[in-house]
């Protein structure tokens, strides 16, 4: 694994994941590892579980670790080549990353979605300037299309919940917001469910369908009761329109996960990637009941980061 950005960087997604259940056993049976080397992680975009996982797996491997709140504490940066800097950005972004190459052994950077244009977004237009600035691995922490450890630790979280000699129906359901929110999450769980062995369909309204270059031949349900029916896993989170570029056309059905709704499952366990807008994603009745499992995937968050690493650090022995 020379960078990590997508499920299609991971050889065998089962062995990760193994690996990475192997670590949460024991996640200081390899303290030294990364000895001697530093990573830098770089955040474009607030961050609570991914700052705090990313530190604790890069920390339980002995790795000095560089966090740089970029938006806030770093010099405003200028992405778009051949520009003339006589405005308010002040670094350009190759500038940032061959210094980062300088000090860091492996960058690992979160950036969103502009949501403002969508080839910019589609395209990667900020880590594909890691990726081709770079010399040294680059690992997303998040990016415009994909949130890959968050998927990563999705897939530890359904492996260590699942004992049944079937496979599992996992149910990707939109879910309401107050504003405009970008497909990573989505998009990204849908290419590592397509990689499980699992039953996986997605239900969200008309209007919302994610692009197809993600989804490919997955079922998508635009009736959400009957995408819930028998589901084993259901995993809840929003997303804007792809089609009409980060809009949010007016859906008259309640789509908010409730415990009524879960009677639908087969006792199906409930997923978000957090952060939760309570009582407009998700009931409190649901988030605090007992077919939760969002505090162990936030969890997990650690073992998908330190898996990653570790398999980066072998690349750079």
């Amino acid at each position: 694994m020379k960078n990590f950005t997508s499920v299609y960087d991971i050889d065998n997604l089962q062995e990760i994941i193994a690996k990475a259940l192997k670590i949460k056993e024991n996640p200081l049976e390899n303290p030294t590892k990364g000895k001697g080397k530093t990573i830098g992680l770089v955040f474009l975009n607030s961050s609570l579980r991914t700052r705090l996982s990313s530190q604790i797996a890069a920390q339980n491997l002995g790795l000095n670790v560089l966090t740089l709140n970029a938006a806030q504490e770093a010099w405003n940066l200028e992405f778009a080549d051949g520009t003339v800097m006589n405005g308010d950005t002040v670094e350009h972004i190759k500038d940032a990353i061959e210094v980062l190459n300088q000090y860091c052994d492996i960058i690992a950077v979160r950036c969103f979605a502009g949501m403002k244009n969508k080839a910019d977004d589609v395209n990667e237009s900020i880590l594909s300037q890691f990726l081709k600035h770079a010399k040294v691995p680059v690992i997303s922490l998040e990016s415009a299309t994909r949130h890959p450890l968050q998927s990563l630790a999705d897939c530890i979280t359904i492996t260590e919940n699942w004992t049944e000699n079937r496979k599992p129906k996992v149910v990707l359901t939109w879910a309401p917001h107050i504003k405009p929110i970008a497909q990573a999450v989505g998009n990204s769980f849908t290419e590592w469910m397509q990689k499980m062995d699992v039953d996986f369909v997605i239900a969200n309204p008309e209007g919302y369908d994610l692009d197809k270059n993600f989804t490919k031949d997955t079922k998508v349900i635009h009736n959400q009761d009957e995408a819930l029916k028998d589901a084993d896993f259901v995993y809840v989170k929003n997303w804007s329109s792809f089609e009409d570029y980060a809009t949010m056309s007016k859906v008259e059905e309640n789509w908010m996960l409730t415990n009524e709704k879960l009677e639908l499952t087969n006792n199906g366990k409930v997923m978000h990637c957090l952060p939760v807008r309570r009582n407009l994603e998700l009931s409190d009745e649901v988030m605090d009941g007992e077919n939760s499992i969002i505090y162990q995937q936030a969890k997990n968050r650690i073992f998908s980061a330190q898996a990653v690493f570790s398999e980066i650090l072998d690349e750079l022995k």
